[in-house]
């Protein structure tokens, strides 16, 4: 049986509906960075997720290529995941989403590096006739957070945020936003397939103690 990030990872991947403390080790990821409304058709966020997921199923059919990498294992293809930053905003403003830059990732298994990421670049570019330059090989140590799972459309987070910052407060954390530390979501859910309301997605916040010093 195929190994399942999400059923391997639980903590990780499936919360409760209420917030929860975690700390999250480091990982290593395909990225694409950009800028801009991820709603715009054809835009570079939709250009993104193509070059993510190309790059994803040419490592994971690797095994059926000439194309060798040592300690594989037959594996789900983890669910896409967004950070998410605004520049001169504190928080997250779902109101602009012109204005939103984000990294697009989605998980490698631990034994794939960044020699064979570099080949899964040049090969799906080959294969799939597609610009993949922009993806790049990624390490992400989000340390300790606060996440919970909401359920619902996007356009209603703001609600289910508000439920973690008010555990925050109850609790003698405070959110931790930088450059490097981001608003989180891993999505669960096909929004081709499903519909808006049975979505679920893993919303996760950088968190400090409060009163200690911005990291």
């Amino acid at each position: 049986m195929a190994f399942d990030f999400k059923k391997e990872y639980k903590e990780f991947y499936l919360p409760k509906n209420k917030p929860e403390i975690i700390t999250v080790p480091p990982a290593n990821y395909i990225a694409v960075q950009g800028k801009g409304d991820p709603n715009e058709q054809g835009g570079a966020y939709s250009r993104a997720i193509g070059v993510l997921y190309a790059v994803a199923y040419t490592l994971k059919m690797s095994y059926k290529t000439g194309y060798r990498i040592e300690g594989f294992y037959d594996y789900v293809v983890p669910p896409l995941e967004g950070f998410w930053r605004q520049e001169g905003v504190d928080g997250f403003d779902y109101a602009d989403k012109s204005a939103l830059c984000w990294i697009s990732v989605i998980r490698l298994p631990e034994f794939i590096t960044a020699e064979h990421f570099r080949w899964a670049v040049d090969t799906a570019e080959k294969k799939k006739k597609t610009d993949c330059s922009s993806a790049k090989f990624l390490t992400i140590d989000e340390g300790i957070c606060v996440q919970i799972m909401h359920s619902g459309p996007y356009d209603d987070e703001p609600a289910t945020v508000a439920l973690m910052d008010a555990f925050l407060a109850e609790n003698g954390y405070v959110n931790d936003f930088g450059e490097n530390r981001m608003h989180h979501e891993i999505y669960l859910s096909d929004p081709r397939r499903v519909a808006p309301d049975k979505w679920k997605t893993v919303i996760r916040h950088p968190i400090r103690p409060a009163g200690t010093e911005v990291s």
